[in-house]
């Protein structure tokens, strides 16, 4: 059993280290760049103006709405435009990185050296910020009408029931770690899940842009449950323009009835404009906060 059990640590651990490569990192970007040309080549009427009319509204939703719901529920203390710049950094590191933990980590990172909050409420808060927007993106799939798929159910409800599980452990046998981050009122949650719907609604946008600019049309209800069944996918590792879910998302698209290019198409789209305002804000951001440290050190020497 001992003997299984390294041999199955040593499988997590080669395949931890191999989607962790810069080099796949950079190949997920190349394959949705190349496969976004590819399709724009191959199928009839293409336009990029659709696409970047929805990339506007997911650009607020992304990084407005999301570092809004993440502030609302907050206890660090900080301004709304700390939350705003720390979500914009995180998300450039989340695209570069399997399953976005380089999200995660990079806010919980801030939050004990920026805000000076414990690591295990620095983890508890963002854990809490991921549970809002599932509920969020659980409650836009029911009422948009849309029929939500059982596993994304059975998925969301196994999250919720796991971070509750282990809050009550940790409460248990050690309740002063998790002392400094209360429990947000009712009202603080049902905002954020509100703020997590609009920006669910904005994504919806965003795939709408992307298939428009394929020469294609899709009714956004029809559209609304291949999304919300896409998420399901999203558990399994991967990185950005070449994860589970997107090869999910194109199954889904074209299964409503347009042709495979223009599906891969607008997926891989939808993947490569990503990237532009996360290099532009959060990509701008690391270069502020380096500039500040470069005049800082050359004022004090």
């Amino acid at each position: 059993m001992t003997t299984s059990t390294s041999h199955v640590s040593r499988v997590a651990a080669r395949i931890a280290y191999v989607v962790t490569r810069p080099w796949l990192q950079v190949t997920g970007v190349l394959v949705a760049i190349v496969v976004t040309l590819w399709s724009f080549d191959r199928v009839p009427n293409p336009s990029w103006q659709p696409a970047l009319l929805g990339l506007a509204p997911w650009i607020i939703g992304k990084y407005i709405l999301c570092p809004l719901r993440w502030h609302a529920l907050s206890t660090s203390g900080k301004t709304r435009r700390w939350h705003l710049r720390v979500y914009a950094e995180s998300e450039l590191l989340g695209l570069a990185s399997p399953a976005h933990l380089g999200a995660d980590l990079w806010r919980m990172h801030r939050l004990q050296k920026g805000a000076g909050m414990a690591r295990p409420c620095a983890v508890a808060e963002v854990a809490l910020d991921r549970l809002v927007g599932a509920v969020g993106l659980t409650a836009f799939v029911l009422i948009s009408g849309a029929t939500l798929p059982p596993q994304l159910l059975v998925a969301a409800l196994g999250i919720a029931l796991g971070v509750l599980v282990v809050a009550l452990l940790i409460h248990r046998r050690r309740p002063g770690l998790l002392a400094a981050r209360p429990m947000p009122a009712p009202r603080v949650v049902i905002k954020g899940a509100l703020l997590s719907m609009g920006y669910q609604l904005t994504i919806m946008g965003l795939l709408i842009g992307t298939v428009s600019s394929m020469g294609e049309q899709l009714h956004p209800v029809a559209l609304l449950g291949v999304f919300g069944a896409s998420q399901v996918a999203g558990i399994v590792p991967g990185v950005n323009g070449a994860s589970a879910r997107e090869g999910a998302l194109v199954v889904g698209i074209a299964s409503l009835g347009i042709t495979w290019q223009a599906a891969v198409g607008a997926v891989a789209l939808t993947a490569t404009l990503a990237w532009m305002p996360a290099l532009f804000l959060g990509g701008g951001s690391f270069a502020i906060r380096r500039l500040i440290r470069v005049r800082a050190a050359r004022a004090a020497a």
